[in-house]
């Protein structure tokens, strides 16, 4: 009886053993089968995606073909069509696309500050968090003042890493925000200490790529050194009709969204080619060559290639003239480590390709959980380090906020207001200090409320300017002596010191350099037609309020 139970149970065991080894077999196998459909799934996803692409660059180089053989455009024509263009690009001033919309008392947005602050930067990342949208006005204002920073840039943007001062590169985002803020948590947010390389393709695809955009542009306009934008095949208007980021525009700013893309154009074109780090690893968007020509990338003219759909009409044939010199293997969406002995970058052989890397930050791509994204983090003289992540619905971002050491906020508080108080006694009252001791930089404004200017104002503004824009241009001429479009600090000196003399009026440089700084909105170093004409409004308003009889509305 009893060797029958026992051997009962022996046979239920085994069958058990069984079953489980069967069940773990079939999960191996699911799991295999899976893996390997994800990924056939994503080869086939990326071939059709690049396969529409190509088609569309073969049907451009087509439609180029017909039209350089067979349209007979005379050149008297091309002419008179490059004039119109030019005259119709000077007509587009900066007046009419920012300072004639308003933004009403009713917008709950964030409001930028120009010239723009990291706290600027805060308040866009929080207000994204939130959904909620930016203001054309703000959008606009960027965005002409991203442009002309970026006409300013080479076609390669130069840069140096050290121990201290590691260098974060960034591959496609395509319009996915939660990816942007998991990496900027990760990583923490662009500063002087902590610099980005962002390699193109940041808008398509995803549903917030204006956002991404605007994060991009306003830490470009914060820190111009330390955060660098590439060109992208998506940064291109012929692009965005098909993926994506045109429809977004239009949706979210139904009034405006034609001026917004209109200057997006422009802007897309001055985007530097690519970035070169520690003058030995290409940071570049795009494919793989077995030589591609520096020279010829450093002195082509960028901002006439409008789309990669659409060539220029015109080449310069002295870019073939060093061909056979100073070339590099380069990947795009990506970066490669190139070979250097002292002198420029050299070529790089295609046995070498096994130092080319691609990096791609958007996670989830083609699909929930079909990818992971990832950024890279250099150094010189050290290997690359890399950071993969995926984002979820159960990712939770804590607030995405520039935080300070104790005794750096109290350096600034009293470098800035100048009041000589004990600010770290205080800095309980002030501010919110977490865990680790440090300060919460936009908690220093929470108590602060700025009221919002009254309707009128605005319209004064418009009236006024109109009024005096003529004379006003007349004045800022004779003051741009060198007729750069620009005053600069030696120009506003001279005609002060001629004003001084006619009027007899005793000011020292020290006040002189205080007044043109005050001008200086941007704080570039120069004062633009548009900086002149505010200085005047405020002036001009000034006078009117201290009129007799006159109350202050604002």
């Amino acid at each position: 009886m009893g060797c029958s139970s026992s051997s009962t149970k022996t046979r239920k065991s085994e069958t058990s053993l069984k079953a489980a080894l069967i069940i773990q077999n079939w999960y191996r196998g699911y799991k295999a089968r899976l893996k390997a459909r994800q990924h056939y799934a994503l080869t086939i996803f990326q071939s059709i995606e690049y396969a529409d692409e190509q088609g569309q660059m073969q049907l451009s180089t087509f439609f180029s073909f017909m039209f350089e053989n067979y349209a007979h455009v005379h050149k008297e024509e091309l002419e008179l069509r490059k004039q119109s263009l030019e005259s119709e690009q000077d007509m587009r001033d900066r007046h009419d696309y920012v300072d004639l919309i308003d933004v009403p008392d009713s917008y709950n947005g964030p409001r930028l500050q120009f010239p723009l602050t990291c706290t600027d930067i805060d308040l866009l990342l929080e207000a994204f968090k939130e959904q909620q949208i930016l203001h054309a006005h703000y959008v606009l204002e960027v965005l002409f003042e991203t442009k002309k920073v970026l006409k300013q840039m080479p076609n390669f943007t130069h840069v140096q890493t050290s121990p201290s001062k590691e260098l974060t590169i960034c591959g496609d985002l395509h319009g996915k925000l939660d990816d942007l803020f998991m990496i900027f948590y990760k990583n923490g947010l662009p500063s002087e200490s902590n610099p980005y390389v962002f390699n193109g393709d940041f808008v398509d695809r995803g549903k917030n790529s204006i956002e991404i955009l605007m994060i991009l542009c306003v830490s470009f306009l914060v820190y111009p050194n330390d955060l660098h934008l590439n060109r992208g095949n998506h940064e291109d208007f012929m692009m965005n009709l098909r993926y994506g980021f045109t429809k977004e525009i239009l949706h979210k700013y139904k009034l405006h969204g034609k001026r917004i893309l209109q200057i997006l154009e422009e802007l897309y074109a001055w985007l530097p080619i690519g970035t070169i780090v520690d003058n030995e690893i290409l940071v570049i968007h795009g494919g793989i060559s077995e030589t591609t020509d520096l020279n010829l990338l450093h002195r082509v003219e960028r901002n006439k290639m409008k789309s990669v759909l659409i060539p220029p009409t015109e080449t310069n044939r002295d870019y073939d003239t060093d061909s056979k010199h100073n070339k590099v293997g380069v990947t795009f969406n990506a970066h490669g480590r190139i070979k250097t002995n002292g002198s420029p970058i050299e070529h790089l052989p295609k046995h070498e390709w096994e130092q080319v890397v691609t990096i791609f930050s958007a996670s989830n791509y083609y699909e929930e959980g079909s990818n992971r994204g990832a950024y890279i983090k250099l150094c010189s003289g050290t290997a690359p380090r890399f950071f993969q992540y995926q984002v979820t619905k159960a990712t939770c971002f804590q607030p995405l906020r520039q935080k300070l050491s104790l005794s750096q906020w109290a350096f600034c508080m009293e470098n800035i207001l100048g009041l000589n108080l004990p600010w770290r006694s205080l800095s309980s009252n002030l501010v919110n200090i977490d865990r680790n001791g440090n300060v919460e930089y936009m908690s220093s404004f929470q108590n602060i409320h700025i009221e919002k200017p009254v309707q009128e104002a605005h319209s004064t503004l418009v009236e006024t300017l109109y009024r005096y824009r003529s004379d006003l241009e007349i004045i800022f001429n004779a003051i741009d002596t060198d007729h750069s479009g620009l005053i600069s600090m030696e120009e506003f000196r001279a005609m002060w010191k001629l004003f001084s003399a006619h009027y007899n009026v005793l000011i020292d440089d020290s006040q002189v350099n205080k007044l043109a700084n005050i001008m200086d909105l941007n704080k570039d170093g120069s004062i633009d037609f548009n900086e002149f004409l505010k200085a005047f409004y405020v002036v001009h308003r000034y006078e009117d309020l201290m009129k007799p009889g006159v109350t202050n509305l604002g």
